[in-house]
């Protein structure tokens, strides 16, 4: 899988960073990611992977831009307003690099769709606003053995983990579950609302592109993904802290 001339001027920082180079730049070109939501978390993991060059990036929402959204949601324009996000998403990423194949998923998750909408990915990143769709997009994950990067923000608040049950420990051990950081008795009046309590902009950037860094990680083998450890961000006193589970 050869660069094209564009694609080494436009990959140039990658190729020559210690650790990435050109293989680790191939393995980007060789995969492909789906996001589930381009909102606030989608966003800038959107924006960082397609810049990053990934081969093939799908976004599935089902969800129209909206003027409240534009505080946070940075791959949607003023001129989308009213239109699908998982199309404006997508024609941002175009627009960033025409190298990356794209598809737009334009629907509702759910039991029915979920398996074999994953099932055309190698990872998946979450950034979905509820608990019925992150606890159905990782059992779908770990059905399919899937890598799952989850994000989540509220207030001046966010959290990011990854989850591979699929994958073990050097003990031999799995790593754990979705259900083993998230009681699976949750729901959404559990969990802070962003609509009602509001949300920070920046802190949304800070998660999601920390979710696309660990993609990059997941992908190319650099580094220890967050496997097994959650990391917490403070944004009001810019203090992160790392929690095992």
């Amino acid at each position: 899988m050869r660069f094209s001339p564009d694609e080494t001027r436009r990959y140039a920082r990658h190729l020559v960073l210690k650790g990435m180079g050109g293989r680790g730049q191939q393995a980007l070109k060789g995969a492909s990611a789906l996001i589930v939501g381009a909102g606030g978390l989608g966003s800038p993991a959107i924006a960082y992977l397609a810049a990053a060059g990934i081969g093939r990036l799908g976004i599935v929402d089902n969800d129209i831009v909206a003027l409240s959204n534009l505080q946070r949601q940075i791959v949607h324009g003023t001129a989308s307003i009213g239109a699908p996000k998982a199309q404006s998403g997508i024609a941002f990423a175009n627009s960033l690099n025409p190298h990356v194949q794209t598809s737009a998923h334009q629907l509702r998750l759910d039991a029915d769709n979920v398996d074999a909408l994953l099932l055309g990915y190698d990872l998946v990143l979450d950034g979905s606003d509820n608990f019925l769709t992150r606890a159905m997009v990782a059992g779908a994950a770990e059905r399919a053995h899937k890598p799952l990067v989850c994000g989540a923000v509220s207030g001046f608040d966010g959290q990011l983990s990854v989850i591979a049950p699929h994958l073990m420990r050097p003990d031999g051990r799995p790593f754990p579950t979705f259900a083993d950081l998230y009681p699976v008795n949750s729901d959404d009046a559990d969990l802070p609302s962003c609509e009602q309590n509001g949300v920070l902009g920046p802190l949304t950037g800070v998660i999601g592109a920390l979710m696309a860094m660990e993609a990059i990680k997941l992908i190319t083998g650099i580094g220890k993904p967050l496997l097994g450890r959650l990391m917490l961000y403070d944004g009001r006193d810019g203090r992160f802290t790392e929690l095992s589970y």
